[in-house]
């Protein structure tokens, strides 16, 4: 059985709608791609202006850098300080025991020695 040539092949009118919804899905395909394309240049936009230049990075680090060489040198300085001050108390500590402990043997060995002396022959 064969079919009438209308029934195989679409009409021109079928063709024409056919077409225009291609074009139809095109435009908004581009669309969507041109909306999404923007969106993403935004956001791009927006991560490039939370970036940070080379020089102002380094400037940046150049500055911790100073910092924790004046920190690391206080700290040295203090720790300088710290050992000054205990052989300061070291040496104190050892004058204020001679300071009292000789006048004390002095004293036991006179009163050993008078009694000594003194009990004699």
């Amino acid at each position: 059985m064969t079919q009438p040539p209308s029934a195989e092949s679409p009409t021109l009118w079928e063709l024409h709608r056919t077409l225009q919804q291609l074009r139809q899905d095109q435009s908004d395909g581009i669309k969507s791609l041109r909306d999404d394309l923007r969106a993403d240049l935004a956001a791009m936009s927006a991560r490039f202006e939370e970036m940070v230049t080379k020089e102002v990075y380094q400037a940046d680090q150049r500055l911790v850098n100073q910092r924790l060489g004046a920190i690391e040198e206080a700290q040295r300085n203090a720790a300088r300080a710290r050992e000054s001050d205990q052989q300061q108390a070291a040496s104190t500590r050892k004058w204020l025991v001679s300071a009292f402990v000789a006048p004390v043997l002095i004293g036991l060995l006179q009163l050993w020695l008078a009694s000594r002396i003194g009990a004699g022959p």
